[in-house]
Order: structure tokens, then C-alpha cells, then sequence
């Protein structure tokens, strides 16, 4: 999801959606990532760069048992909305929040079964600092261009 009018040009191949209902920030893409996917979503942020297959394939799995699930972190909510699977019955839950003017990212888990994949099982896959570190700054793009080029020459 992208709402730049550009977005489409950004990677070519890379198919790009506008939010359904625009104005409703990070809420507003995680509704219209419900709403347009044909199955259960796992939203990542586009500004997450180290997000790896084996966390989304976790949260993934998680969706069994729960409408939503998140991976707990050591951030400010205690869990992270940006990096989190998504099923179905988080149309309507997003939908009555919206309705609200509820814009928090976690404010609709009332309405819903929410699952939470451990900090240690987080940790388990891979560091949650490098997971969820964010590129919101040019410095936080330095940054994340030295993790990158560390984590490449490892073996």
C-alpha cells in the first residue's frame, strides 16, 4: 500500500494499492490491506527492512487460533501493528474503529481474538532490534545500510 502518486514507480513490478479511505494513516493501511487481500495479510512497514520469512511465516501460522496476531517487542505498545498478520474478521473490528475515530493501530483488538508470538520466540528467529528497526531519518538509512552490509558479509 502506498498513497504517493508516484508509488508505482518505485520498484517496477511491485504492485502498489492506494488506501481505500485515505487519511486514516497506518489504521487506514492495515484496513485497506483487509480489504483488498484475498486471504489473511501479514502488513509490514515499508520503512521495516529486516523483517525476515521466518517471522512472517510465524505470525502467519498464528492465524489458526487467533483473528489477528502481533509480535511482541520491546517498543512503546509492547507489540508491533506494522509487522503483524491479519485475518477477516478485522474488516468489520477496523471498520467500527474508523467509524469511531479510533486511529490507534491496536485500538480495534477489543472487537477481536488477538494472538501474541512471544518476545522469546521473536527472539528465537531473530534479533527484534534488527526486526523492527525502523528508516524514518537519512541517519536511520546510514544506519540500516551498515546493518545490511554487516549482515551480508557474515557468514
Amino acid at each position: 500500500m502506498a498513497n504517493a502518486p508516484d508509488a508505482s514507480e518505485w520498484r517496477p513490478g511491485l504492485s502498489t494499492v492506494s488506501d481505500v479511505r485515505l487519511g486514516f494513516g497506518s489504521l487506514g493501511g492495515i484496513y485497506t490491506a483487509v480489504i483488498e487481500a484475498p486471504a489473511p495479510v501479514v502488513c509490514v512497514a515499508w520503512d521495516m527492512p529486516f523483517v525476515s520469512e521466518s517471522l512472517i511465516r510465524a505470525l502467519a501460522e498464528g492465524l489458526e487460533g487467533a483473528d489477528a496476531v502481533l509480535p511482541q517487542s520491546d517498543g512503546r505498545r509492547g507489540v508491533e501493528p506494522l509487522c503483524a498478520a491479519y485475518g477477516s474478521a478485522c474488516r468489520e473490528a477496523i471498520a467500527a474503529s474508523l467509524a469511531e475515530d479510533d486511529l490507534r493501530a491496536i485500538g480495534f483488538h477489543r472487537r477481536i481474538r488477538v494472538g501474541i508470538l512471544p518476545l522469546d520466540q521473536v527472539r528465537a528467529l531473530a534479533d527484534p532490534d534488527l526486526l523492527f528497526f525502523n528508516v524514518n531519518t537519512a541517519d536511520d538509512l546510514a544506519r540500516a545500510d551498515q546493518l545490511w552490509r554487516r549482515r551480508a558479509s557474515s557468514p
